[in-house]
């Protein structure tokens, strides 16, 4: 089989800000067909913020490509803030963001972290979904968290793993997320920018099932104020838990019932174990569930991208 190649480079036709409250101002944009199917694209991390390569996901000539950057991410300011920044602000600031823009109702895409900003907002706004498109599931249970900064992946990935504790006392190091909180909310740019490097080194060793080339070296000097916030944001939310109950989003999918779904999970991912969307697909009557063999993490690794490629064209020519 030939695996499908991302669509060509697209430029914006639209580009603008959005003030939601809190002091905060999301940056959107709009690519591909003004007259096509809306779909919100909802980046990663949390903290992470979109790009142009997520533009080339979808046929540009039948969707209405909408990306914006969550509160604190990428171009919306104010950069590594985390006032007023939680999920359900999130969820909050996507229906400002759908009005703002005239849409009824729209597909969501999401992975890791954006699929689970798609299903908290799906089950609190169901009628607004046309259907959700996810990578990788990540739902905020405490078992996914013990998993990624406990007990779990540090045993795949020990070397790396040696390089995140390393920057931790061994009196912290019996929570890792509320340790690199203290040093990401330093008031010293030097301690926050030696623990993002840190955090980000960790996450960028793990994404990929296998790579040629091996990550550059992530080192206090070379952090950016972006790549600070990401690990700010990312850190922010996993030390509250996500701002949700326990196991909301698996016990809440119910109200996706009529809601159509494509799920795309790669067998190997470290980062989302493939439990998590297991158990969501099972009890989601209406999701297509595609395990992906010879896969991790990451949306481009090649047989993540061609099923995702393939699950943006599928829904638009079904619906």
């Amino acid at each position: 089989m030939t695996l499908r190649k991302p669509y060509p480079p697209i430029e914006p036709y639209r580009m603008g800000r959005l003030e939601v409250g809190g002091g905060h101002e999301l940056y959107f944009e709009e690519c591909g067909n003004p007259e096509g199917m809306p779909v919100v694209f909802l980046h990663g991390g949390p903290g992470s913020g979109a790009s142009a390569h997520h533009r080339r996901l979808f046929d540009p000539q039948r969707y209405r490509i909408i990306l914006f950057d969550q509160r604190g991410c990428g171009r919306s300011v104010p950069l590594g803030s985390l006032e007023a920044n939680t999920t359900w602000h999130l969820v909050d600031d996507l229906e400002r963001l759908r009005r703002h823009l005239k849409v009824d109702r729209w597909l969501l895409f999401g992975g890791s972290w954006g699929a689970t900003l798609a299903l908290a907002y799906a089950e609190a706004h169901a009628g607004r979904a046309l259907g959700l498109i996810l990578r990788g599931i990540f739902s905020g249970r405490r078992s996914e968290l013990d998993w990624f900064y406990e007990w779990g992946a540090n045993r795949l990935f020990p070397d790396q793993w040696e390089n995140l504790v390393a920057r931790i006392p061994a009196n912290e190091q019996d929570d890792l997320i509320a340790a690199y909180r203290r040093r990401l909310t330093d008031p010293d740019r030097a301690v926050r920018a030696q623990a993002a490097s840190a955090w980000t080194a960790w996450e960028a060793a793990t994404v990929m099932l296998r790579t040629s080339t091996p990550p550059l070296p992530s080192t206090a000097a070379t952090q950016t104020d972006g790549q600070i916030a990401f690990a700010r944001i990312e850190n922010h939310f996993f030390f509250h838990e996500l701002w949700l109950e326990e196991g909301q989003l698996l016990a809440d999918i119910e109200r996706l019932a009529d809601t159509p779904g494509i799920i795309v999970q790669g067998r190997y991912d470290v980062v989302t174990p493939a439990i998590t969307s297991w158990q969501i697909a099972q009890a989601w009557p209406k999701a297509d569930y595609r395990l992906v063999e010879g896969a991790g993490h990451a949306f481009g690794e090649p047989a993540i991208l061609h099923e995702l490629l393939e699950a943006t064209d599928r829904f638009v020519t079904d619906h």
